[in-house]
């Protein structure tokens, strides 16, 4: 009893470092989602060069997402996170300022770069230091769920932010005309939320180097890195392949990327056919998109209860997917339908699904670092998160090739479903992590 208590007060900290770094690694995200399209099209960039640049950033993440997961798994957790902070400055700084397509898409590209660094390195960081202090069985759930709700509302903060510092500059024309003269014109109102942003990932970088310690790793050196990041890469690869409930997480976070996708893509011309304008249907997209968020954060902090009410963490993500599937079938029911009764039936959908896939992912994740060890633990969240990236992108194209209407979220809803079905097997949610010899991830 003494011992658990002696270890409570690390775990705290460690909780709590994971939380602020999900909370300053995410706000500048929110703080650039309101404008940055807008800031675009101000530089001249045609609405084909935007998504052009949008393209540039997803495949930029979506090509090193498995080889900076193998780094921070043979480097270091601290060092990558920092690197991924300083990145994403200049990445801030080129967009904020860059008025050239060139100067846009190098900025989009250290961003995808940086997003890609930062893909589960907290988390991964997070998960050590607690089984370093607790041993293989400790509780992660609440940490994980605390971690999910932070990103959720700095998101949804951020999106608040974003939008309304444009608009207030705006608002007083000595405040607008006042911080063009300043800044001869290179620094327009919508570029201000992009730049806090930067001066966000200032406070990040130091904050990861002062706060996230680890234990000392050997000394890597440039030919330990380039054999150990493709060794771990392909021991990701092999382990999502043999163990069963590594796949089922794979495969969840598969439906969940092409839910998130369609809402993306079908949401935003909902709100201009319900306005019947563009730019009051723009600005019921920004406030019902911070709702989703503030649901995700909401549902990522009743995670743990989810997993106690349902009597595991397996039936919990069941459950909570299921939820989500039955939001998008609320969706796909009022697709055609513009009246108030649909409207607020729609919105409920929208809320259920973001508030199920808040609720499921620290369960899902508890389950998946179960099964790997600290060694390709950052790779393991890579193979999830880029399983949730290119089947979103593959499903946004084939939403967008469909005719309006209830179809598309009809059938990702039953894509989301197919995902919630896989768990109705148990796997054994505290089975021991898999051993070098049978995992292929290196020992």
């Amino acid at each position: 009893m003494t011992h658990l208590v002696a270890e409570a007060p690390g775990i705290r900290t460690a909780r709590r470092r994971y939380v602020t770094v999900c909370a300053l690694l995410w706000l500048p995200t929110g703080l650039g989602m309101a404008s940055m399209v807008l800031l675009f099209s101000e530089r001249g960039m045609s609405l084909a060069a935007v998504a052009g640049l949008f393209a540039v950033h997803s495949l930029t993440v979506a090509a090193l997402e498995l080889p900076t997961g193998g780094l921070s798994d043979v480097v270091g957790r601290r060092p990558v996170l920092a690197m991924a902070g300083v990145l994403n400055l200049v990445a801030a700084l080129l967009v904020g300022l860059g008025t050239t397509a060139w100067v846009l898409t190098a900025g989009m590209v250290l961003m995808g770069v940086a997003r890609a660094l930062a893909s589960g390195t907290a988390e991964a960081w997070y998960v050590d230091t607690v089984q370093e202090v607790s041993g293989p069985d400790a509780e992660l759930r609440t940490g994980l769920a605390r971690g999910g709700s932070a990103t959720s509302a700095a998101l949804a903060v951020g999106l608040l932010l974003g939008g309304a510092l444009p608009w207030l500059l705006g608002v007083g024309p000595d405040l607008g005309a006042g911080l063009s003269e300043a800044t001869s014109g290179a620094v327009p109102p919508l570029a201000v939320p992009v730049l806090l942003g930067a001066a966000v990932r200032v406070v990040f970088v130091f904050y990861v180097l002062a706060a996230l310690r680890e234990p000392p790793r050997p000394t890597a050196t440039l030919r330990s890195v380039l054999r150990g990041v493709p060794v771990t890469v392909l021991g990701g690869l092999r382990l999502g392949g043999r163990d069963a409930l590594v796949r089922r997480v794979v495969l969840s976070a598969a439906a969940a990327g092409s839910a998130l996708a369609v809402i993306e893509l079908l949401i935003p011309g909902r709100t201009v056919a319900l306005t019947g304008a563009t730019g009051s249907g723009a600005l019921v997209y920004a406030v019902l998109a911070c709702a989703g968020f503030a649901c995700s954060g909401v549902g990522s902090h009743l995670a743990p209860l989810a997993a106690r009410v349902a009597g595991s963490g397996e039936r919990a993500v069941l459950v909570c997917l299921g939820a989500g599937a039955s939001g998008l079938l609320l969706l796909g029911v009022t697709a055609s339908a513009v009246h108030p009764v649909a409207t607020t039936l729609a919105v409920v959908g929208f809320c259920l699904i973001y508030l199920g896939l808040g609720a499921a992912g620290p369960n899902e994740n508890e389950l998946l670092h179960r099964r790997v060890s600290s060694e390709g633990r950052a790779t393991a969240l890579s193979v999830q998160s880029l399983a949730q990236q290119l089947v979103g992108a593959l499903t946004g194209l084939a939403a967008g090739a469909l005719r309006p209407g209830p179809l598309p979220w009809l059938l990702t809803s039953a894509v989301l479903l197919s995902g919630a079905l896989l768990w109705t097997r148990r796997g054994g949610e505290r089975a021991p992590q898999a051993p070098a010899s049978e995992s292929g991830a290196p020992a």
